[in-house]
């Protein structure tokens, strides 16, 4: 007995294996009535399958000419990481809702009844810790950037800068994106500045692909150049500190978004960047694992200068509470 998801993949390829079937030897052939085959050829249409009908006395039905499409079958491992990627891409921003959304009622369809339960209870309560996108950004930009970086392809932009405002026309040689702390970025070769700039992807007026091509250095690492470019912004200080801790420990305690995490001798070097220091020293206290500055001098002298305080309110003398009752 044919199951409704084998019954719809035997459907899908007798389709592509003839240019024309009819209603009735499609119902012989998939152990139903036609009116069911109607119903199936509905949901392959959901899924954005063409499928054309000829109407008469039995019908027949076919694919638009031209089209393909190879059945694809997964088990349940591949449909629920599939599953979970979908989920990452809703909470990152990287593709509309709309898509995503379409994307995983699509596969619900066509699963049987227990696997459809598992994809439910996954999209209905899992929370996934990703800081989500700061702006709203269209996939059609993260693409487009994508496919000049792959191609080695050359692009022609209208930034916008963050400070003044102001507008300028680039061409631009992408060698990769990074996303943090809420942002796309892009590095890329300015043919404009003559040397390699970030671009926030948020602030990209216009793009396009031209026919120039490029070389990129081999290896690059757009990450490390990214965070080093924040770090030595004016008025941003670059932190290097080691924590006392494991890789285990620091994973489940320090954001994703917060800095980058390298096992060294002795322990874990957080290097990250900041603005100020007093937040970044009070979340190092409240870490709760022995640590040590490597960099900025400022930042000890700020934690000294929270010790202190700390220390004073430890000795003041505790004030009685009139009329104070014990909670039970």
């Amino acid at each position: 007995m044919y199951s409704p998801t084998t019954r719809l993949l035997t459907l899908l390829e007798l389709l592509q294996s003839r240019a024309s079937i009819s209603g009735v030897e499609l119902a012989q052939r998939l152990e139903v009535d036609v009116r069911s085959v109607r119903r199936y050829v509905t949901m392959l249409r959901d899924l954005g399958i063409p499928v054309e009908s000829e109407k008469g006395r039995h019908g027949s039905y076919g694919l638009r000419p031209g089209f393909r499409l190879p059945p694809l079958m997964f088990n349940n491992d591949e449909i629920l990481a599939i599953i979970l990627g979908l989920l990452a891409v809703r909470q990152l921003g990287l593709a509309g809702a709309p898509g995503v959304e379409s994307a995983a009622g699509k596969i619900e369809r066509v699963l049987p009844a227990d696997l459809r339960d598992h994809v439910r209870a996954l999209q209905g309560v899992l929370t996934l810790d990703i800081k989500a996108a700061n702006t709203a950004l269209p996939p059609e930009t993260i693409a487009t950037f994508s496919l000049a970086a792959y191609l080695r392809r050359r692009m022609e932009i209208t930034y916008q800068s963050g400070r003044a405002g102001e507008r300028t026309e680039r061409s631009i040689d992408v060698y990769g994106l990074v996303y943090h702390a809420g942002y796309w970025y892009a590095v890329a070769y300015c043919h404009l500045r003559r040397g390699l700039r970030v671009f926030r992807l948020d602030r990209v007026i216009q793009l396009r692909l031209v026919e120039a091509t490029f070389k990129a250095p081999p290896d690059f690492d757009a990450l490390g150049y990214l965070l080093n470019s924040i770090a030595n912004m004016p008025g941003v200080y670059p932190i290097r500190v080691l924590l006392r801790a494991d890789l285990a420990f620091c994973r489940a305690h320090i954001p994703n978004d917060l800095g980058v995490l390298e096992e060294v001798d002795g322990g874990i070097l957080l290097r990250t960047f900041s603005d100020g220091l007093d937040w970044i020293a009070r979340f190092l206290i409240n870490l709760g694992c022995p640590f040590i500055v490597h960099h900025p001098p400022e930042l000890r002298a700020t934690l000294r200068k929270i010790a202190r305080a700390v220390l004073r309110l430890a000795a003041e003398p505790a004030t009685p509470q009139p009329n104070y009752i014990e909670p039970s």
